[in-house]
């Protein structure tokens, strides 16, 4: 499987303040990764370098055969990176369709097929994103985010702080995106449950640094103890 994404080395930090101290990563064409480690080990931040929000000092970031290395952050997103921020950020003033032309670009993805993933956004195509409750925001930052019809879609805590039937709407939206879209795709969470069903592999950070990468069915309970236990 050839790479679309692919980090090496990096290392990156916040002023004067080290965060990421040598991360490894590589999501194949239609492959389904999980980013994964305890609160505060590098995730968002590894996220952040992949998107150009921040620069990495030292490694390198390559994407569909791209360095990505001095491109704005702008220039990487039209090269087909999606990104679902950790937090949902919808323009809250804007309607549910608002939200989404405002993102949308030619593509397989429309309005239509987003609504056919998540029929609640079409019922409520017309009400404004700060009325939606927060699954609803969810499924609308997800649906704005295929709208750029990307080559991967970057999901930072998709599902956290959601109710227990709304997070199994989006788990269950993922499965059908792997399953049906073609789309690469990165996730970011801690349910090992979920992701078992629908990851082909996981990479694992601790205090900034990639510390396993393999099969999501090679995580065994002792990793698990070790890397992402409390």
């Amino acid at each position: 499987m050839s790479a679309l994404l692919e980090l090496r080395g990096i290392t990156a930090t916040y002023g004067s303040s080290q965060a990421l101290f040598g991360v490894d990563l590589t999501i194949g064409e239609g492959e389904l990764v999980a980013l994964m480690g305890r609160n505060g080990m590098g995730k968002s931040t590894t996220i952040k370098v992949i998107c150009r929000l921040l620069a990495n000092q030292e490694g390198s970031v390559s994407f569909a055969g791209q360095d990505l290395t001095r491109l704005p952050a702008h220039r990487a997103a039209r090269l087909g990176l999606g990104l679902v921020p950790e937090g949902r950020r919808c323009f809250s003033n804007l309607s549910v369709w608002e939200n989404l032309y405002a993102s949308a670009r030619p593509g397989d993805w429309t309005k239509d097929r987003v609504y056919g993933l998540f029929p609640r956004l079409g019922e409520r195509a017309d009400q404004s994103a700060g009325s939606l409750s927060g699954g609803e925001q969810q499924m609308l930052a997800i649906g704005r985010a295929l709208l750029t019809n990307p080559r991967l879609l970057i999901l930072d805590e998709a599902t956290e702080g959601l109710a227990p039937v709304v997070r199994q709407e989006i788990w269950d939206a993922i499965g059908t995106l792997k399953q049906s879209s073609g789309l690469s795709i990165l996730v970011v969470d801690k349910t090992l449950s979920e992701l078992r069903q629908i990851a082909d592999h996981a990479t694992i950070l601790e205090r900034g640094t990639s510390v396993w990468h393999g099969a999501i069915d090679d995580l065994t309970p002792e990793l698990k103890d070790k890397y992402l236990g409390i």
